[in-house]
């Protein structure tokens, strides 16, 4: 019998991750909680229209501690000795790509369950749209611009020479993870919906972008054996 891989890492990448990414993911569960008692404060249909559409944005940059450890691992030769021990690359991406998922659901039940309670103590029970905006575009948007943010992160970090500070791959991917949410909101605003968050303002523009991102997701992680080759993944150093 051909000898097995290493076991999963997956516990100890999201160990490492939770402890290397701790500030995004702090800031992404106090962002969004002050987001929530902000519109909770304001009105109760502020809340309801704009709490699901910026919700989000908060979750993809909470989640970047993933990317942390990877681009870390790669400049320090660690996915080197994770490659020479029999890890793969696939491995290694979908162990990130986990963590990332994980660290995104930390933050939902955070902020929604602390946004709700914020909104039922100023508020009589809870809206259907609001219900339907969160089930039906908050939480899956969340899961795939964070899936995308670190696809895109891993890919750009394996083909370049990864660099501290804004202009580097874990700079950047931040804000490439917010592009779905900002579009959302541009093609609400386009059609004449935006400031009426209601059950067809996302199916038109909110469910679409969610099965566009998600499409796109799927066609990266299907070429991750042609981009995130072995030797992509050694130390530039």
């Amino acid at each position: 019998m051909p000898p097995e891989g290493p076991p999963s890492l997956v516990r100890i990448t999201i160990r490492r991750a939770v402890t290397s990414g701790r500030f995004y993911l702090v800031y992404g569960v106090i962002v969004s909680l002050v987001l929530a008692a902000s519109l909770s404060v304001a009105s109760g249909s502020s809340f309801a229209s704009a709490f699901p559409l910026l919700l989000p944005i908060f979750a993809v940059v909470g989640s970047m501690g993933a990317l942390v450890v990877f681009t870390n691992d790669r400049l320090k030769g660690v996915l080197e000795y994770l490659l020479a021990y029999g890890a793969t690359p696939r491995r290694i991406f979908l162990d990130v790509l986990l963590t990332v998922l994980l660290l995104v659901s930390v933050i939902l039940v955070a902020a929604v369950g602390g946004g709700l309670a914020l909104y039922l103590a100023r508020h009589h029970g809870i809206p259907v749209v609001l219900a339907l905006d969160l089930a039906l575009y908050a939480v899956p948007m969340s899961y795939v611009s964070a899936a995308f943010a670190a696809t895109v992160g891993m890919f750009w970090t394996s083909l370049s020479s990864p660099r501290a500070g804004m202009t580097s791959p874990l700079g950047l991917v931040p804000f490439i993870g917010i592009l779905p949410s900002l579009g959302t909101l541009g093609l609400l605003a386009a059609l004449g919906l935006e400031g009426r968050a209601s059950p067809a303002s996302f199916a038109i523009a909110g469910e679409g972008m969610v099965a566009l991102v998600a499409a796109v997701v799927a066609v990266l992680v299907g070429s991750m054996d042609r981009f995130l080759r072995r030797e992509r993944l050694l130390s530039p150093a």
